[in-house]
């Protein structure tokens, strides 16, 4: 029987771990803004049509026949002078809000925070949990004795660990890495069970993505016909999540982008940066980055 190791696996439920751990924290800041505003908006009960007759500093002036206020409101010049449904506070009418108005705009951005952040955290559970079921049901499949070579190839800014295996039609299977593939003969023999799961020397290597038929794009490396057995090949996870970095580099662009769109401000920059940054590491372990 192969020995097992589940280095992939911690790989990966670490950077899940991390992915669920941002997600909830945007979630309960989500949903404590959102409760704040749908409180404040639940005690405006009382409706009427008003007017808009001026904007400055940010918010609009709404007079109805029976008060008026003034509401925040971004860009408000462009209701000025209209008529608008208002609802406010009866027993406070200074607290009212019109429709497009920015405690409107924070409520929902409120709620979306919560439904995305539980989106992510349920993309990457059931991401997680299919690869390893398909990666279980491969090793249980028969073995087949096979020749392959282990090449590194950086794509962007990937780097993986692929099998290129012999055969009438030459395949390329992306693996996660695992510190006896640094070491491996080129080329080797090696047991590959149902076509993706490979034991060498004894050591069950999973894969990382579907076997191709066209050699992958990227810069290669091929391992040495026979490499230095006093090679040391790097093991921990901290060497792991150093090279898993650079995948934090985009978050920044990516946050500015989502701010920009959404008009959410600093606020939305920092929570899609955050965001967007554990995806990344979460990105490099479910593609199989390989810190060698």
């Amino acid at each position: 029987m192969p020995r097992f190791r589940v280095r992939a696996l911690r790989h990966g439920v670490l950077a899940t771990a991390i992915v669920l751990f941002v997600c909830l924290v945007v979630a309960v800041l989500s949903w404590l803004s959102y409760s704040d505003d749908r409180a404040l908006l639940s005690s405006m009960t009382s409706r009427e049509v008003g007017s808009v007759v001026s904007y400055s500093g940010g918010a609009v002036e709404v007079r109805w026949p029976s008060g008026s206020a003034r509401v925040p409101y971004e860009d408000g010049d462009r209701v000025v002078g209209k008529q608008t449904q208002v609802a406010f506070d009866p027993a406070n009418p200074s607290r009212a809000v019109i429709p497009g108005a920015d405690l409107l705009l924070q409520t929902d951005r409120a709620l979306g925070g919560v439904t995305f952040a539980v989106a992510v955290a349920l993309l990457v559970l059931v991401a997680g949990l299919l690869r390893v079921f398909l990666a279980v049901r491969c090793a249980r499949a028969a073995a087949a004795t096979v020749s392959v070579r282990r090449i590194r190839l950086q794509s962007g800014l990937m780097v993986r660990s692929w099998l290129e295996i012999d055969g009438p039609v030459e395949r390329w299977l992306p693996v996660y890495y695992d510190p006896v593939l640094v070491t491996l003969p080129s080329p080797v023999d090696v047991e590959l069970r149902g076509g993706r799961v490979a034991v060498v020397d004894g050591v069950t290597i999973y894969p990382s993505g579907r076997p191709v038929t066209k050699h992958p794009r990227g810069r290669r490396a091929d391992n040495p016909a026979k490499p230095d057995p006093e090679t040391r090949a790097p093991r921990g996870l901290l060497a792991q999540l150093r090279v898993d970095a650079v995948f934090l580099v985009p978050a920044p662009v990516v946050g500015l982008f989502w701010a920009y769109v959404d008009g959410s401000g600093f606020t939305g920059w920092i929570t899609a940066t955050v965001v967007a940054a554990a995806l990344g590491l979460w990105w490099a372990a479910w593609r199989g980055s390989d810190p060698s």
